[in-house]
């Protein structure tokens, strides 16, 4: 498992929110855990000098762009990109130096897929450089694809069937559980169990991680083939239940046990 480090951006600025309180119609409500003193460059190359790859920049809403290139000028193909991206802006955010594309409500409108769009977006860029973000939230006992800051709820269920479709046409998927992320108040482990039973790519789960002992819990219950994110925890992002350097090694150390586990001579699990 993986450790993928993010950086998200709101009015230009990095910053932890609670995913819930995004409402373009209702600004007042945002809640913000946490905004930088520090410049979106700053984050950048602390990850690349920790060699975390793999990464997003997440542009949350307008103003954010320049912040954005200076993130990935800082780590040239170690970031993602995600935030109102679309076939027409696609390539040029890839020529910025990410190393992925990240996309949500270019493919989903009005409720729906727009396959067409997929198929255009995924030919435009090549599915090496897609990653499809299907962040859901829960009604009744399902979870299903928002999009527009996680606020409109989509037809789209997560399920097996589902996961399989998209994985046609992206490399990655990005999957935050919007109910809880910001919050530092425990994961999804339904949704943790259901990705890593379904996802047949690489997939990155965020939200709701508040200590170590959730890291162990999401290597366990997605049978360490998840990778996560964590945000308003970290002590970067004035967090008090993860330190980063406990999450780098963390992060490093299960490398080091994959390379031994996939090495020449080495024992069946």
């Amino acid at each position: 498992m993986k450790f993928r480090p993010c950086i998200d951006l709101h009015l230009g600025k990095v910053k932890q929110i609670v995913g819930s309180t995004l409402n373009d119609l209702a600004p007042e409500g945002l809640k913000t855990n946490f905004t930088a003193a520090y410049p979106s460059s700053y984050y950048a190359d602390l990850y690349r000098r920790d060699g975390l790859s793999g990464g997003h920049v997440i542009m949350l809403g307008p103003g954010n762009e320049q912040a954005a290139r200076e993130a990935l000028s800082a780590y040239p193909g170690g970031l993602q990109i995600g935030g109102g991206i679309s076939t027409a802006t696609a390539a040029y955010w890839l020529e910025q130096g990410a190393s992925a594309v990240i996309v949500t409500s270019y493919v989903f409108q009005d409720g729906m897929v727009h396959e067409h769009r997929l198929r255009e977006i995924c030919s435009a860029v090549g599915k090496e450089n897609l990653v499809l973000d299907l962040s859901c939230r829960k009604k009744g006992d399902v979870y299903y694809v928002v999009t527009d800051r996680w606020q409109k709820f989509t037809e789209v269920i997560i399920n097996q069937e589902t996961l399989a479709y998209f994985a046609r046409y992206c490399s990655e998927f990005l999957i935050h559980a919007a109910d809880v992320e910001g919050k530092c108040d425990g994961i999804a482990v339904d949704l943790v169990q259901d990705l890593g039973r379904w996802s047949s790519i690489p997939t990155t789960y965020a939200g709701g991680v508040r200590n170590m002992d959730d890291l162990r819990l999401i290597r366990e219950l997605g049978r360490n083939r998840l990778d996560v994110t964590i945000g308003s925890s970290l002590d970067i992002f004035g967090g008090s239940g993860i330190a980063y350097a406990e999450v780098v090694a963390f992060h490093n150390s299960s490398a080091e046990a994959a390379a031994r586990s996939t090495s020449p001579g080495a024992s069946p699990a």
